[in-house]
C-alpha cells in the first residue's frame, strides 16, 4: 500500500506494525495541518525518503509527541485534545484537586478555623493586658471566653511564684437512723482530685480547678480569724458548702449530714538537693468552723432524700 494512500501510516517491510508520524496522528484526530505534505515512503527512522522539509510546528504541537510501537501513540496531548484520545488528566494537589463542593467545604472550615483563632487570641489577650477602654466596655463578654477553660494568670513567672502545697479536707457530722451522732474522720479532697488528674489525658475541669479556685474565693474574702469581708465572704462560705456536700454524697455517707467542716492542710514545698535553702516542710492546718447544713446546700438528689427521711 503506498504511503499516501494510508494517510501516513504505512508499514515499511521488516517492522512489526505501522510507524505513524506526527502528521498522520493529527489527521486522525481531526486536526488540520496547513502546509503540510505526507511524504511518501516512510524509512524505518520515521522520516520520509526524499522530502526535504518537515512538518510545521503547528502540526507537531496539534499531535504531541508520537512514537511508533506496536500502532500505539504514546506521548504528550495537549489540553485541547486530552479529552479526545489523550491520557487522562492529571488532577491538582490538594484542595485544588477536589470538586466544586468540596472545595467551597473545605474553604468555609478553613476560614471558621481561621476566625476562631483570632477571637481567642484578642480575648487572651483582653484578659492579660492591663485595664484599658476596651477591655473595661467588653469585660463581660472577655469573661464568658476565658472562664473557666482558658483562665490565665501569672503565677509561674511571679517574683513569688506559688511554693506551697495547699490541701482542702472536710469532716461531716452524721446522724445515723439509729439517731446516734457520729463524726467522721478527715477526707482529703484535694488528694481525690490529684488522683482523678494524674496519668489522665484529658482531665476534667472539675478535678483541676473547682475546689482549687473556692478556697482561694474563701481566703480573699476573709480575715485570718475566718470572719467574712461582706457579701462575698459569705458567697463563699457557701460555694465550699455545696461542693462538700456535693463530695460526702458521692460516697454515700450511712446517714444524714447535719454539719460539716473544712481544713486547709499547707506544706511547703522542699528545696532542691543542690540548693543549700533549709526550707520548713511542716503540715500547718486552718481549721474552718462548723458549718450547719441546710437544704440549699445539698445536691438535688441528697436533697429529696432528706426530707423523705424526715417526713412524718
Amino acid at each position: 500500500m503506498d504511503a499516501n494512500e494510508g494517510g501516513g501510516r504505512g508499514a515499511p517491510a521488516g517492522q512489526s506494525g505501522p510507524v505513524v508520524t506526527a502528521a498522520g496522528a493529527a489527521e486522525a484526530l481531526g486536526a488540520e495541518v496547513p502546509g503540510a505534505e505526507v511524504p511518501a515512503e516512510v524509512s524505518e527512522t520515521g522520516e520520509a525518503d526524499g522530502a526535504a522539509g518537515e512538518v510545521p510546528d503547528e502540526a507537531e504541537r496539534a499531535a504531541g509527541e508520537v512514537v511508533g510501537e506496536s500502532g500505539g501513540a504514546r506521548g504528550e496531548v495537549p489540553g485541547g485534545l486530552r479529552g479526545v484520545a489523550g491520557p487522562e488528566a492529571v488532577r491538582a494537589p490538594g484542595i485544588a484537586g477536589l470538586s466544586l463542593p468540596y472545595r467551597s467545604l473545605a474553604a468555609l472550615a478553613l476560614g471558621a478555623v481561621v476566625v476562631t483563632a483570632c477571637w481567642h487570641l484578642a480575648m487572651v489577650f483582653l484578659h492579660v493586658a492591663p485595664a484599658n477602654t476596651v477591655s473595661r466596655k467588653h469585660a463581660e463578654a472577655v469573661d464568658e471566653w476565658i472562664y473557666p477553660e482558658f483562665e490565665q494568670n501569672w503565677k509561674l513567672f511571679a517574683p513569688n511564684p506559688l511554693q506551697q502545697n495547699i490541701a482542702v479536707q472536710v469532716r461531716a457530722e452524721l446522724r445515723t437512723p439509729s439517731g446516734e451522732r457520729v463524726t467522721t474522720g478527715w477526707r482529703d479532697l484535694s488528694a481525690e482530685d490529684g488522683a482523678e488528674i494524674r496519668h489522665n489525658p484529658l482531665p476534667s475541669h472539675v478535678h483541676q480547678n473547682e475546689l482549687r479556685r473556692a478556697w482561694d474565693f474563701f481566703t480573699g474574702s476573709h480575715d485570718d480569724q475566718n470572719r467574712a469581708n461582706g457579701e462575698r465572704g459569705r458567697l463563699s462560705e457557701a460555694y465550699l458548702r455545696r461542693i462538700a456536700m456535693q463530695r460526702l454524697h458521692e460516697r454515700r455517707p450511712a446517714g444524714v449530714v447535719e454539719r460539716v467542716q473544712l481544713r486547709s492542710a499547707t506544706r511547703a514545698v522542699a528545696a532542691p538537693p543542690y540548693s543549700d535553702e533549709k526550707t520548713d516542710t511542716q503540715v500547718y492546718y486552718r481549721e474552718l468552723p462548723w458549718w450547719n447544713v441546710t437544704a440549699a446546700d445539698l445536691p438535688a438528689t441528697a436533697a429529696g432524700a432528706q426530707r423523705e427521711e424526715t417526713a412524718p
